[in-house]
This record gives C-alpha cells, structure tokens and sequence, in this order.
C-alpha cells in the first residue's frame, strides 16, 4: 500500500474512487502485468464511476420519484402494444442528444383526481 502522506493527498483531494481502486488493486495479484498507464487508467475510470454515480444519486434523491421504475423492469408481455425495440432506442437519449422532440400518445390517467382541486 502507499505511504500514509499519499492516502491522506487522496483524501484531501477528495480522489475516493481513486483510493477504492488503489486498495482493489494491491489486493489483486496479477495486477502487476499491467503498465503503469493501464493502472492509473483503471483508478481514473473507477474515480469518474463514482462520482457519476454519486451525481445521479443525488438527483433521483432531489426529484423524489414515488417509484424507483426503470427501463429493464417493463413487461412487454402485457397487451399495451409496446415495442421494445423503440422502448430501448429512446431510452438510450440518442434523440436528446439529436436535439429532437418526443411526444407520447396514448391513454392517460381514469380521470380521478387523488386530492381533488378547490
């Protein structure tokens, strides 16, 4: 493992993905048929991995959705009429990033109103 000074950089520099991938990989004993540019690469990756992941925590905190729903989880065997491929090509923001608009049709809510309007 690093000297105690290196770790305690890490920290102050707030690298925990870094230092979590540092650990894995003085665990790992084939580790070192690796380069030096394929490791640092690795604790990178798993610094970006972390920090996105933490980022998109704290947005679906943030947006307090009542159903944590996602795209794997749809059952297509139902008779809606859902097409999965076009399920999953949207799914993957493609369109977001073409800057085109969506519109979704189709049958919306009965009606009834949980907390009616006064």
């Amino acid at each position: 493992m690093l000297p105690n000074p290196t770790l305690d950089k890490l920290q102050t520099l707030r690298l925990h993905g870094m230092i979590k991938s540092l650990g894995e990989q003085h665990a790992t004993p084939d580790i070192n048929d690796l380069s030096f540019d394929e490791r640092f690469g690795l604790m990178v990756d798993r610094e970006l991995t972390e920090r996105e992941d933490a980022r998109l925590t704290t947005r679906l905190k943030a947006a307090r959705l009542r159903h944590n729903a996602c795209l794997e989880d749809i059952d297509y065997r139902s008779p809606r009429g859902l097409d999965k491929a076009l399920i999953l090509q949207l799914g993957s923001g493609q369109w977001l990033r073409d800057g085109l608009n969506l519109i979704i049709g189709g049958v919306g809510a009965d009606g009834k109103l949980t907390h009616p309007a006064d």
